[in-house]
């Protein structure tokens, strides 16, 4: 029996008791969302790319497949997943996808959501579906391959995943700046964006701002020539920190690690703690000991939201609450793809 029939197996034999199901991949995103729930259903063995195209920049992947293994065979052909997704461990394609997590490059190559093509979702129905394919397709009025990015498990069991993968840039260049206070770096940010130049990350932690560019040879360096700066070298070397939040911003200090997503050019008044500035302001990592409702509150405010990141205390109230027309709809979501709940329940909120 192949492991997609056993799967299909032990979600059927879950829906018949209505047990409850923790899906797994490497394990290295389980500290993101409330605590998981459930017996364990592993996917590491459903592993290996199903199919790749380099000319046609598209590859399929089984969802248990490490992501380093993804990403090696991609650079082996010059190619590289342009939503830069971090690790934090010995993270699979498919915790990937369900995290929907992207790193330093996501504002100006796009968000995971915005390369997966199509799935292969084992539902908590016990079906196989495919959505999607190679090219994006809509069904039932939703592109459900978007759907499922971000959604923590709460759909279903990604099988197989096609994704758009991007040609690797010539050649990449690091700069730096000094920029006295996260409200100068703001508006140096905005003025960079606001220019023709090939960015492919702009960041802030205190007291410098790191700028990445990425192209030809020849642009590059007419760009940097522009910009000014000390040079980082090797440059790529921070860009892997940011991303796999090995920097000293992340692992020092002991308050509560808080993600906020808002308009980049939103001023940072009002927000307590200290401040790291990501995608040229747009995503901004707070370490405060303020409550959730206080951080749901200001990030409502900043007409953006908040996520609890990482913390030592408790995981009840992690992602912003929803407004009750978004909750209708996750949960009528919810209920078309696993109308008995038994695939990561109360990973996002209570009630899904």
């Amino acid at each position: 029996m192949d492991l997609t029939a056993e799967l299909q197996d032990r979600v059927n034999a879950a829906l018949a008791e209505r047990r409850p199901l923790r899906i797994v991949g490497g394990g290295s995103k389980d500290f993101y969302g409330r605590l998981p729930q459930g017996e364990p259903l592993c996917l590491s063995g459903h592993r290996g790319i199903v199919e790749y195209v380099p000319e046609e920049l598209v590859v399929t992947v089984r969802a248990g497949t490490p992501l380093a293994e993804l990403e090696e065979a991609l650079a082996a052909e010059g190619q590289m997943l342009g939503f830069e997704p971090p690790h934090f461990g010995p993270a699979t394609v498919g915790g990937a996808v369900a995290a929907g997590l992207s790193g330093p490059r996501r504002p100006f190559a796009g968000a995971v959501r915005d390369f997966v093509l199509g799935v292969k979702l084992l539902t908590g129905r016990g079906e196989v579906l495919a959505f999607g394919g190679q090219v994006m397709k809509n069904v039932a009025g939703f592109d459900v391959s978007r759907l499922v990015a971000g959604s923590l498990g709460a759909l279903g069991v990604i099988l197989e995943v096609s994704l758009k993968v991007l040609p690797r840039p010539e050649v990449e260049w690091t700069l730096c700046q000094e920029a006295d206070d996260p409200e100068t770096a703001l508006a140096t940010m905005q003025a960079l964006m606001g220019q023709s130049l090939p960015i492919s990350a702009l960041a802030y932690e205190a007291p410098l701002l790191y700028l990445r560019l990425s192209g030809t040879e020849r642009a590059v360096a007419a760009a940097a020539g522009r910009i000014g700066g000390e040079t980082v070298a090797p440059g790529e070397e921070f860009w892997q920190s940011l991303k796999e939040q090995t920097r000293p911003f992340f692992t020092h200090g002991e308050e509560d690690l808080w993600r906020l997503s808002v308009p980049p050019a939103v001023p940072l008044a009002g927000m307590p703690g200290q401040v790291l500035l990501d995608w040229g302001g747009a995503q901004r990592w707070v370490r405060t000991r303020a409550d959730a409702s206080e951080v749901f509150r200001l990030a409502a405010e900043l007409q953006g939201h908040a996520t609890l990141f990482r913390t030592a205390g408790a995981r009840d109230e992690v992602f912003q609450p929803l407004p009750e027309n978004l909750f209708r709809l996750h949960r009528a979501l919810k209920q078309a793809f696993d109308p008995h709940g038994i695939f990561n329940p109360g990973r996002m909120y209570p009630e899904f």
